[in-house]
């Protein structure tokens, strides 16, 4: 009787405190099981009192200005970030982040400093024959070319070196002329004055004709004046060679081109905004891929007026020079041109920087997990630094990595502490129109409604999908019933209902577009 009596107890007492634990377990509601997760262990999260973190609202996760009293998900699936009573938004944008968080985002801070910046405008450019030293050989007379002194294209010639010998009609009779009036013995007493003077014009005009087709006495003719040597104007390579032995050339024909390599260009085609930072005179370093590690010097000649639109580049023209005739025409040419100099200047890396068109901001990091955005103004950018004009001092510490969902906060948080400050906000705009219910969607707490067409918008009709400020709105409503319904626009592309009434109610009379 005794151990019956002792089980019996036993079981009573489980019985309880299954019991007590059950009813423990349905006081626990659902949100509070979220608060519970989300303020996390208490040596962590927990403030100063030792309680729980009250959980106020949750915000959206990519920073956008909507925010849910319940947990919710985004358009992408991504859950919706708590904010706790004890996160005290403040006017500055700060934001503190926990360390374990500060840690999962791989969040990696830089010191600002003092230093050289490597700011070279950097381009990419040809080798190009300096057009001012090309020569054409072209003989001023008709004639044939009877021999070949240079017979190949690309063989270097010397200034005044031989090129071809030519035959020419109209060459020999000049000469002849020239001869015969020099040979006349008219300046004797008793010569015809007449006759003196017939010689001096012949004379004359067989000097003018061999000056006018380039052909000096006595140095580009053979001993018997009947044939013309030509020779090479300038030193130099021949690029074309057009001359073969016995052909015949007209007036003008281009028989040699040479060109001098002694110096060559560099065709660099510059970015449209770097161009403003180029200026002639200054040096310039050009590397080309047949010579690694080699670099040569150049000088920045002329800013080409023009600009590819295409590319939206302009080409700028460096001389440099090739006393080895290392550098052919045709070469690709990596140019670095308008470098900052050894002056030292106040730099962040790049990554540094959060550019949203606008402005510029970088993170400083104050410690603590504490976060601040700072606007500056940029100066020359280097390959991995930027130079900082304004609003940042040497030594302060600043955010290079993660810093982008550090200022989606921060962002957020600055814009809730303008909330309250007495500033009324500008007032949303109301629009009325008809149209017809279609479904409604309680997960996102939307509708989608069918509307005719909004002027003040310039919307056509068509059927979307709005927000809904109070589901009780189409508690009652068919999909298909006609309505007239009203609508506010929050900005940020949020369009949410205010007010639905079936289409044989009259439509409310305050409300109209641009209210």
């Amino acid at each position: 009787m005794k151990r019956a009596a002792t089980l019996t107890l036993i079981a009573t007492a489980l019985a309880a405190a299954l019991a007590a634990g059950y009813w423990a377990g349905n006081r626990l509601t659902p949100t509070s099981l979220i608060e519970a997760h989300a303020s996390g262990p208490a040596t962590t999260d927990a403030p100063a009192s030792g309680g729980e973190r009250k959980i106020l609202y949750y915000r959206n996760p990519m920073g956008l200005p909507d925010t849910s009293p319940v947990p919710k998900k985004d358009s992408m699936g991504m859950d919706y970030i708590p904010v706790y009573e004890d996160d005290a938004p403040d006017d500055t944008g700060v934001v503190k982040v926990s360390p374990a968080r500060v840690q999962t985002l791989g969040v990696r801070t830089a010191v600002a400093q003092f230093r050289s910046l490597d700011a070279a405008v950097r381009a990419v450019g040809r080798i190009e024959i300096d057009e001012r030293r090309i020569h054409d050989v072209s003989p001023r007379f008709e004639g044939w070319i009877e021999r070949l002194h240079v017979n190949a294209t690309g063989d270097p010639v010397r200034r005044g070196q031989p090129l071809f010998t030519v035959y020419s009609p109209e060459l020999v009779s000049a000469r002849k002329e020239l001869a015969i009036a020099e040979s006349l013995r008219l300046d004797r007493p008793g010569a015809d004055p007449a006759a003196r003077d017939g010689a001096r014009r012949l004379a004359d005009a067989a000097r003018e004709r061999l000056k006018n087709w380039s052909v000096a006495p006595g140095v580009d003719l053979d001993a018997t004046a009947e044939r013309a040597i030509f020779r090479a104007p300038a030193s130099g390579i021949v690029l074309e060679k057009k001359a073969v032995e016995g052909m015949r050339f007209a007036p003008g024909t281009a028989i040699y081109r040479i060109a001098d390599l002694s110096t060559v260009w560099v065709i660099a085609d510059v970015y449209e905004q770097d161009i403003a930072r180029v200026r002639v005179g200054e040096p310039a370093t050009v590397r080309i891929d047949a010579f690694p590690g080699r670099q040569f010097e150049a000088k920045v000649a002329y800013l080409y007026p023009t600009l590819n639109a295409a590319t939206r580049t302009t080409p700028v023209r460096l001389e440099l020079a090739n006393p080895d005739g290392l550098l052919r025409p045709g070469m690709f040419a990596h140019v670095d041109l308008a470098t900052a100099g050894a002056t030292a200047r106040l730099t962040v890396p790049g990554s540094a920087i959060v550019d949203s068109g606008s402005r510029q901001v970088v993170l400083i990091a104050e410690g603590e997990g504490r976060f601040r955005p700072q606007e500056v103004r940029l100066g020359l950018r280097g390959r991995e630094e930027v130079e900082i004009l304004d609003g940042l001092a040497d030594g302060e510490r600043v955010v290079i990595s993660a810093n982008f969902l550090i200022d989606a906060e921060s962002n957020l948080k600055a814009a809730l502490a303008n909330f309250g400050t007495g500033d009324e906000p500008e007032p949303s705009r109301r629009y009325a129109t008809k149209g017809a219910f279609e479904d409604y969607f309680a997960d996102s707490h939307s509708v989608l409604l069918q509307h005719e067409a909004i002027p003040d918008l310039s919307w056509p009709a068509m059927s979307m999908e709005f927000g809904l400020a109070d589901p009780a709105l189409v508690r009652d409503l068919a999909p298909g019933t006609p309505i007239h319904f009203e609508f506010e626009d929050r900005g940020n592309g949020e369009f949410v209902v205010i007010a639905i009434e079936p289409a044989g109610a009259a439509p409310r009379s305050d409300a109209h577009g641009g209210h």
